[in-house]
């Protein structure tokens, strides 16, 4: 299989603030990984392990400190600005939390519109565009001229999905999406993810902070402890022949992981 990602040693480390000058921050240290064309890479770590940092890190929304980042056989590091609003659209990401990733002074339509005005589509092609983007992700279509406010948190996590689409991305990072939703919402939504992953050929890297779920999804595990990536391998391999005591220790002690989610084959696609 064929790369769409590569990350090379990446390290990230903040600067001091305040005042008193505090020490630099190493939040990330020297990470390496790859990843296939369809596959879900799940990466899995407590709070404050690094995972947001890294996802930022990835797509240049924060550049790394040192290190190199691949997209395909183009390095990232290299690319000028004029260049990287046609390559945002190939690359999206999808956070945690709906209730801040939605401008709430704009209507559904105007949210979708904006990266699609971009690309240089015409008012019909934009509402032909936004009305099967909707269907898609299972929001009404005359629902569009609504506000954020007015929707439920799946609901806005959906809008939020349908928005990536729009860009017709082939790469998404997921930032624990689930993670801030009801529990009765939350196997919908990575019903969607899944059936949309399959339909478009996306790939995914898949956050969480929930070990279980990584293990359902993942094609491929990395474990971020410290900012470090202490282990990365086939999900197969990592979850029955752990070679980190780290990742030893997560696997023996599912509390400190414990989902939410009740385990996603009792689900079927009605699930709301």
């Amino acid at each position: 299989m064929k790369s769409i990602l590569r990350v090379e040693n990446l390290t990230k480390i903040f600067p001091g603030s305040g005042i008193i000058k505090r020490y630099p921050v190493k939040a990330l240290d020297n990470i390496s990984f790859s990843v296939e064309e369809g596959e879900i890479f799940g990466l899995v770590g407590e709070s404050g392990s690094g995972k947001t940092t890294l996802a930022r890190c990835i797509l240049f929304l924060d550049p790394p400190t040192a290190g190199k980042v691949y997209y395909g056989n183009l390095c990232l590091n290299t690319v000028p600005w004029y260049q990287w609003k046609k390559l945002r659209s190939r690359m999206q990401i999808i956070f945690q939390d709906p209730n801040s990733a939605l401008n709430p002074r704009l209507s559904v339509r105007r949210s979708l519109e904006e990266g699609l005005i971009n690309l240089g589509y015409s008012k019909k092609q934009r509402n032909d565009t936004i009305r099967k983007l909707l269907d898609q992700v299972g929001i009404p279509y005359n629902q569009v001229d609504r506000y954020p406010h007015e929707f439920s948190g799946g609901q806005k996590q959906r809008i939020i999905i349908a928005r990536a689409l729009s860009m017709n991305p082939k790469f998404i990072v997921l930032d624990e999406p689930v993670s801030n939703l009801d529990v009765s919402i939350q196997a919908g939504i990575i019903n969607l993810l899944m059936d949309l992953k399959k339909e478009f050929n996306l790939t995914y890297i898949f956050i969480s902070h929930d070990l279980d779920l990584i293990a359902y999804l993942s094609t491929k595990i990395g474990v971020l402890k410290g900012g470090q990536l202490v282990e990365v391998g086939k999900a197969e391999e990592v979850l029955s022949h752990p070679l980190h005591p780290y990742t030893r220790f997560l696997l023996e002690n599912p509390l400190s992981f414990h989902s939410k989610i009740q385990p996603l084959k009792t689900y079927t696609k009605e699930t709301v």
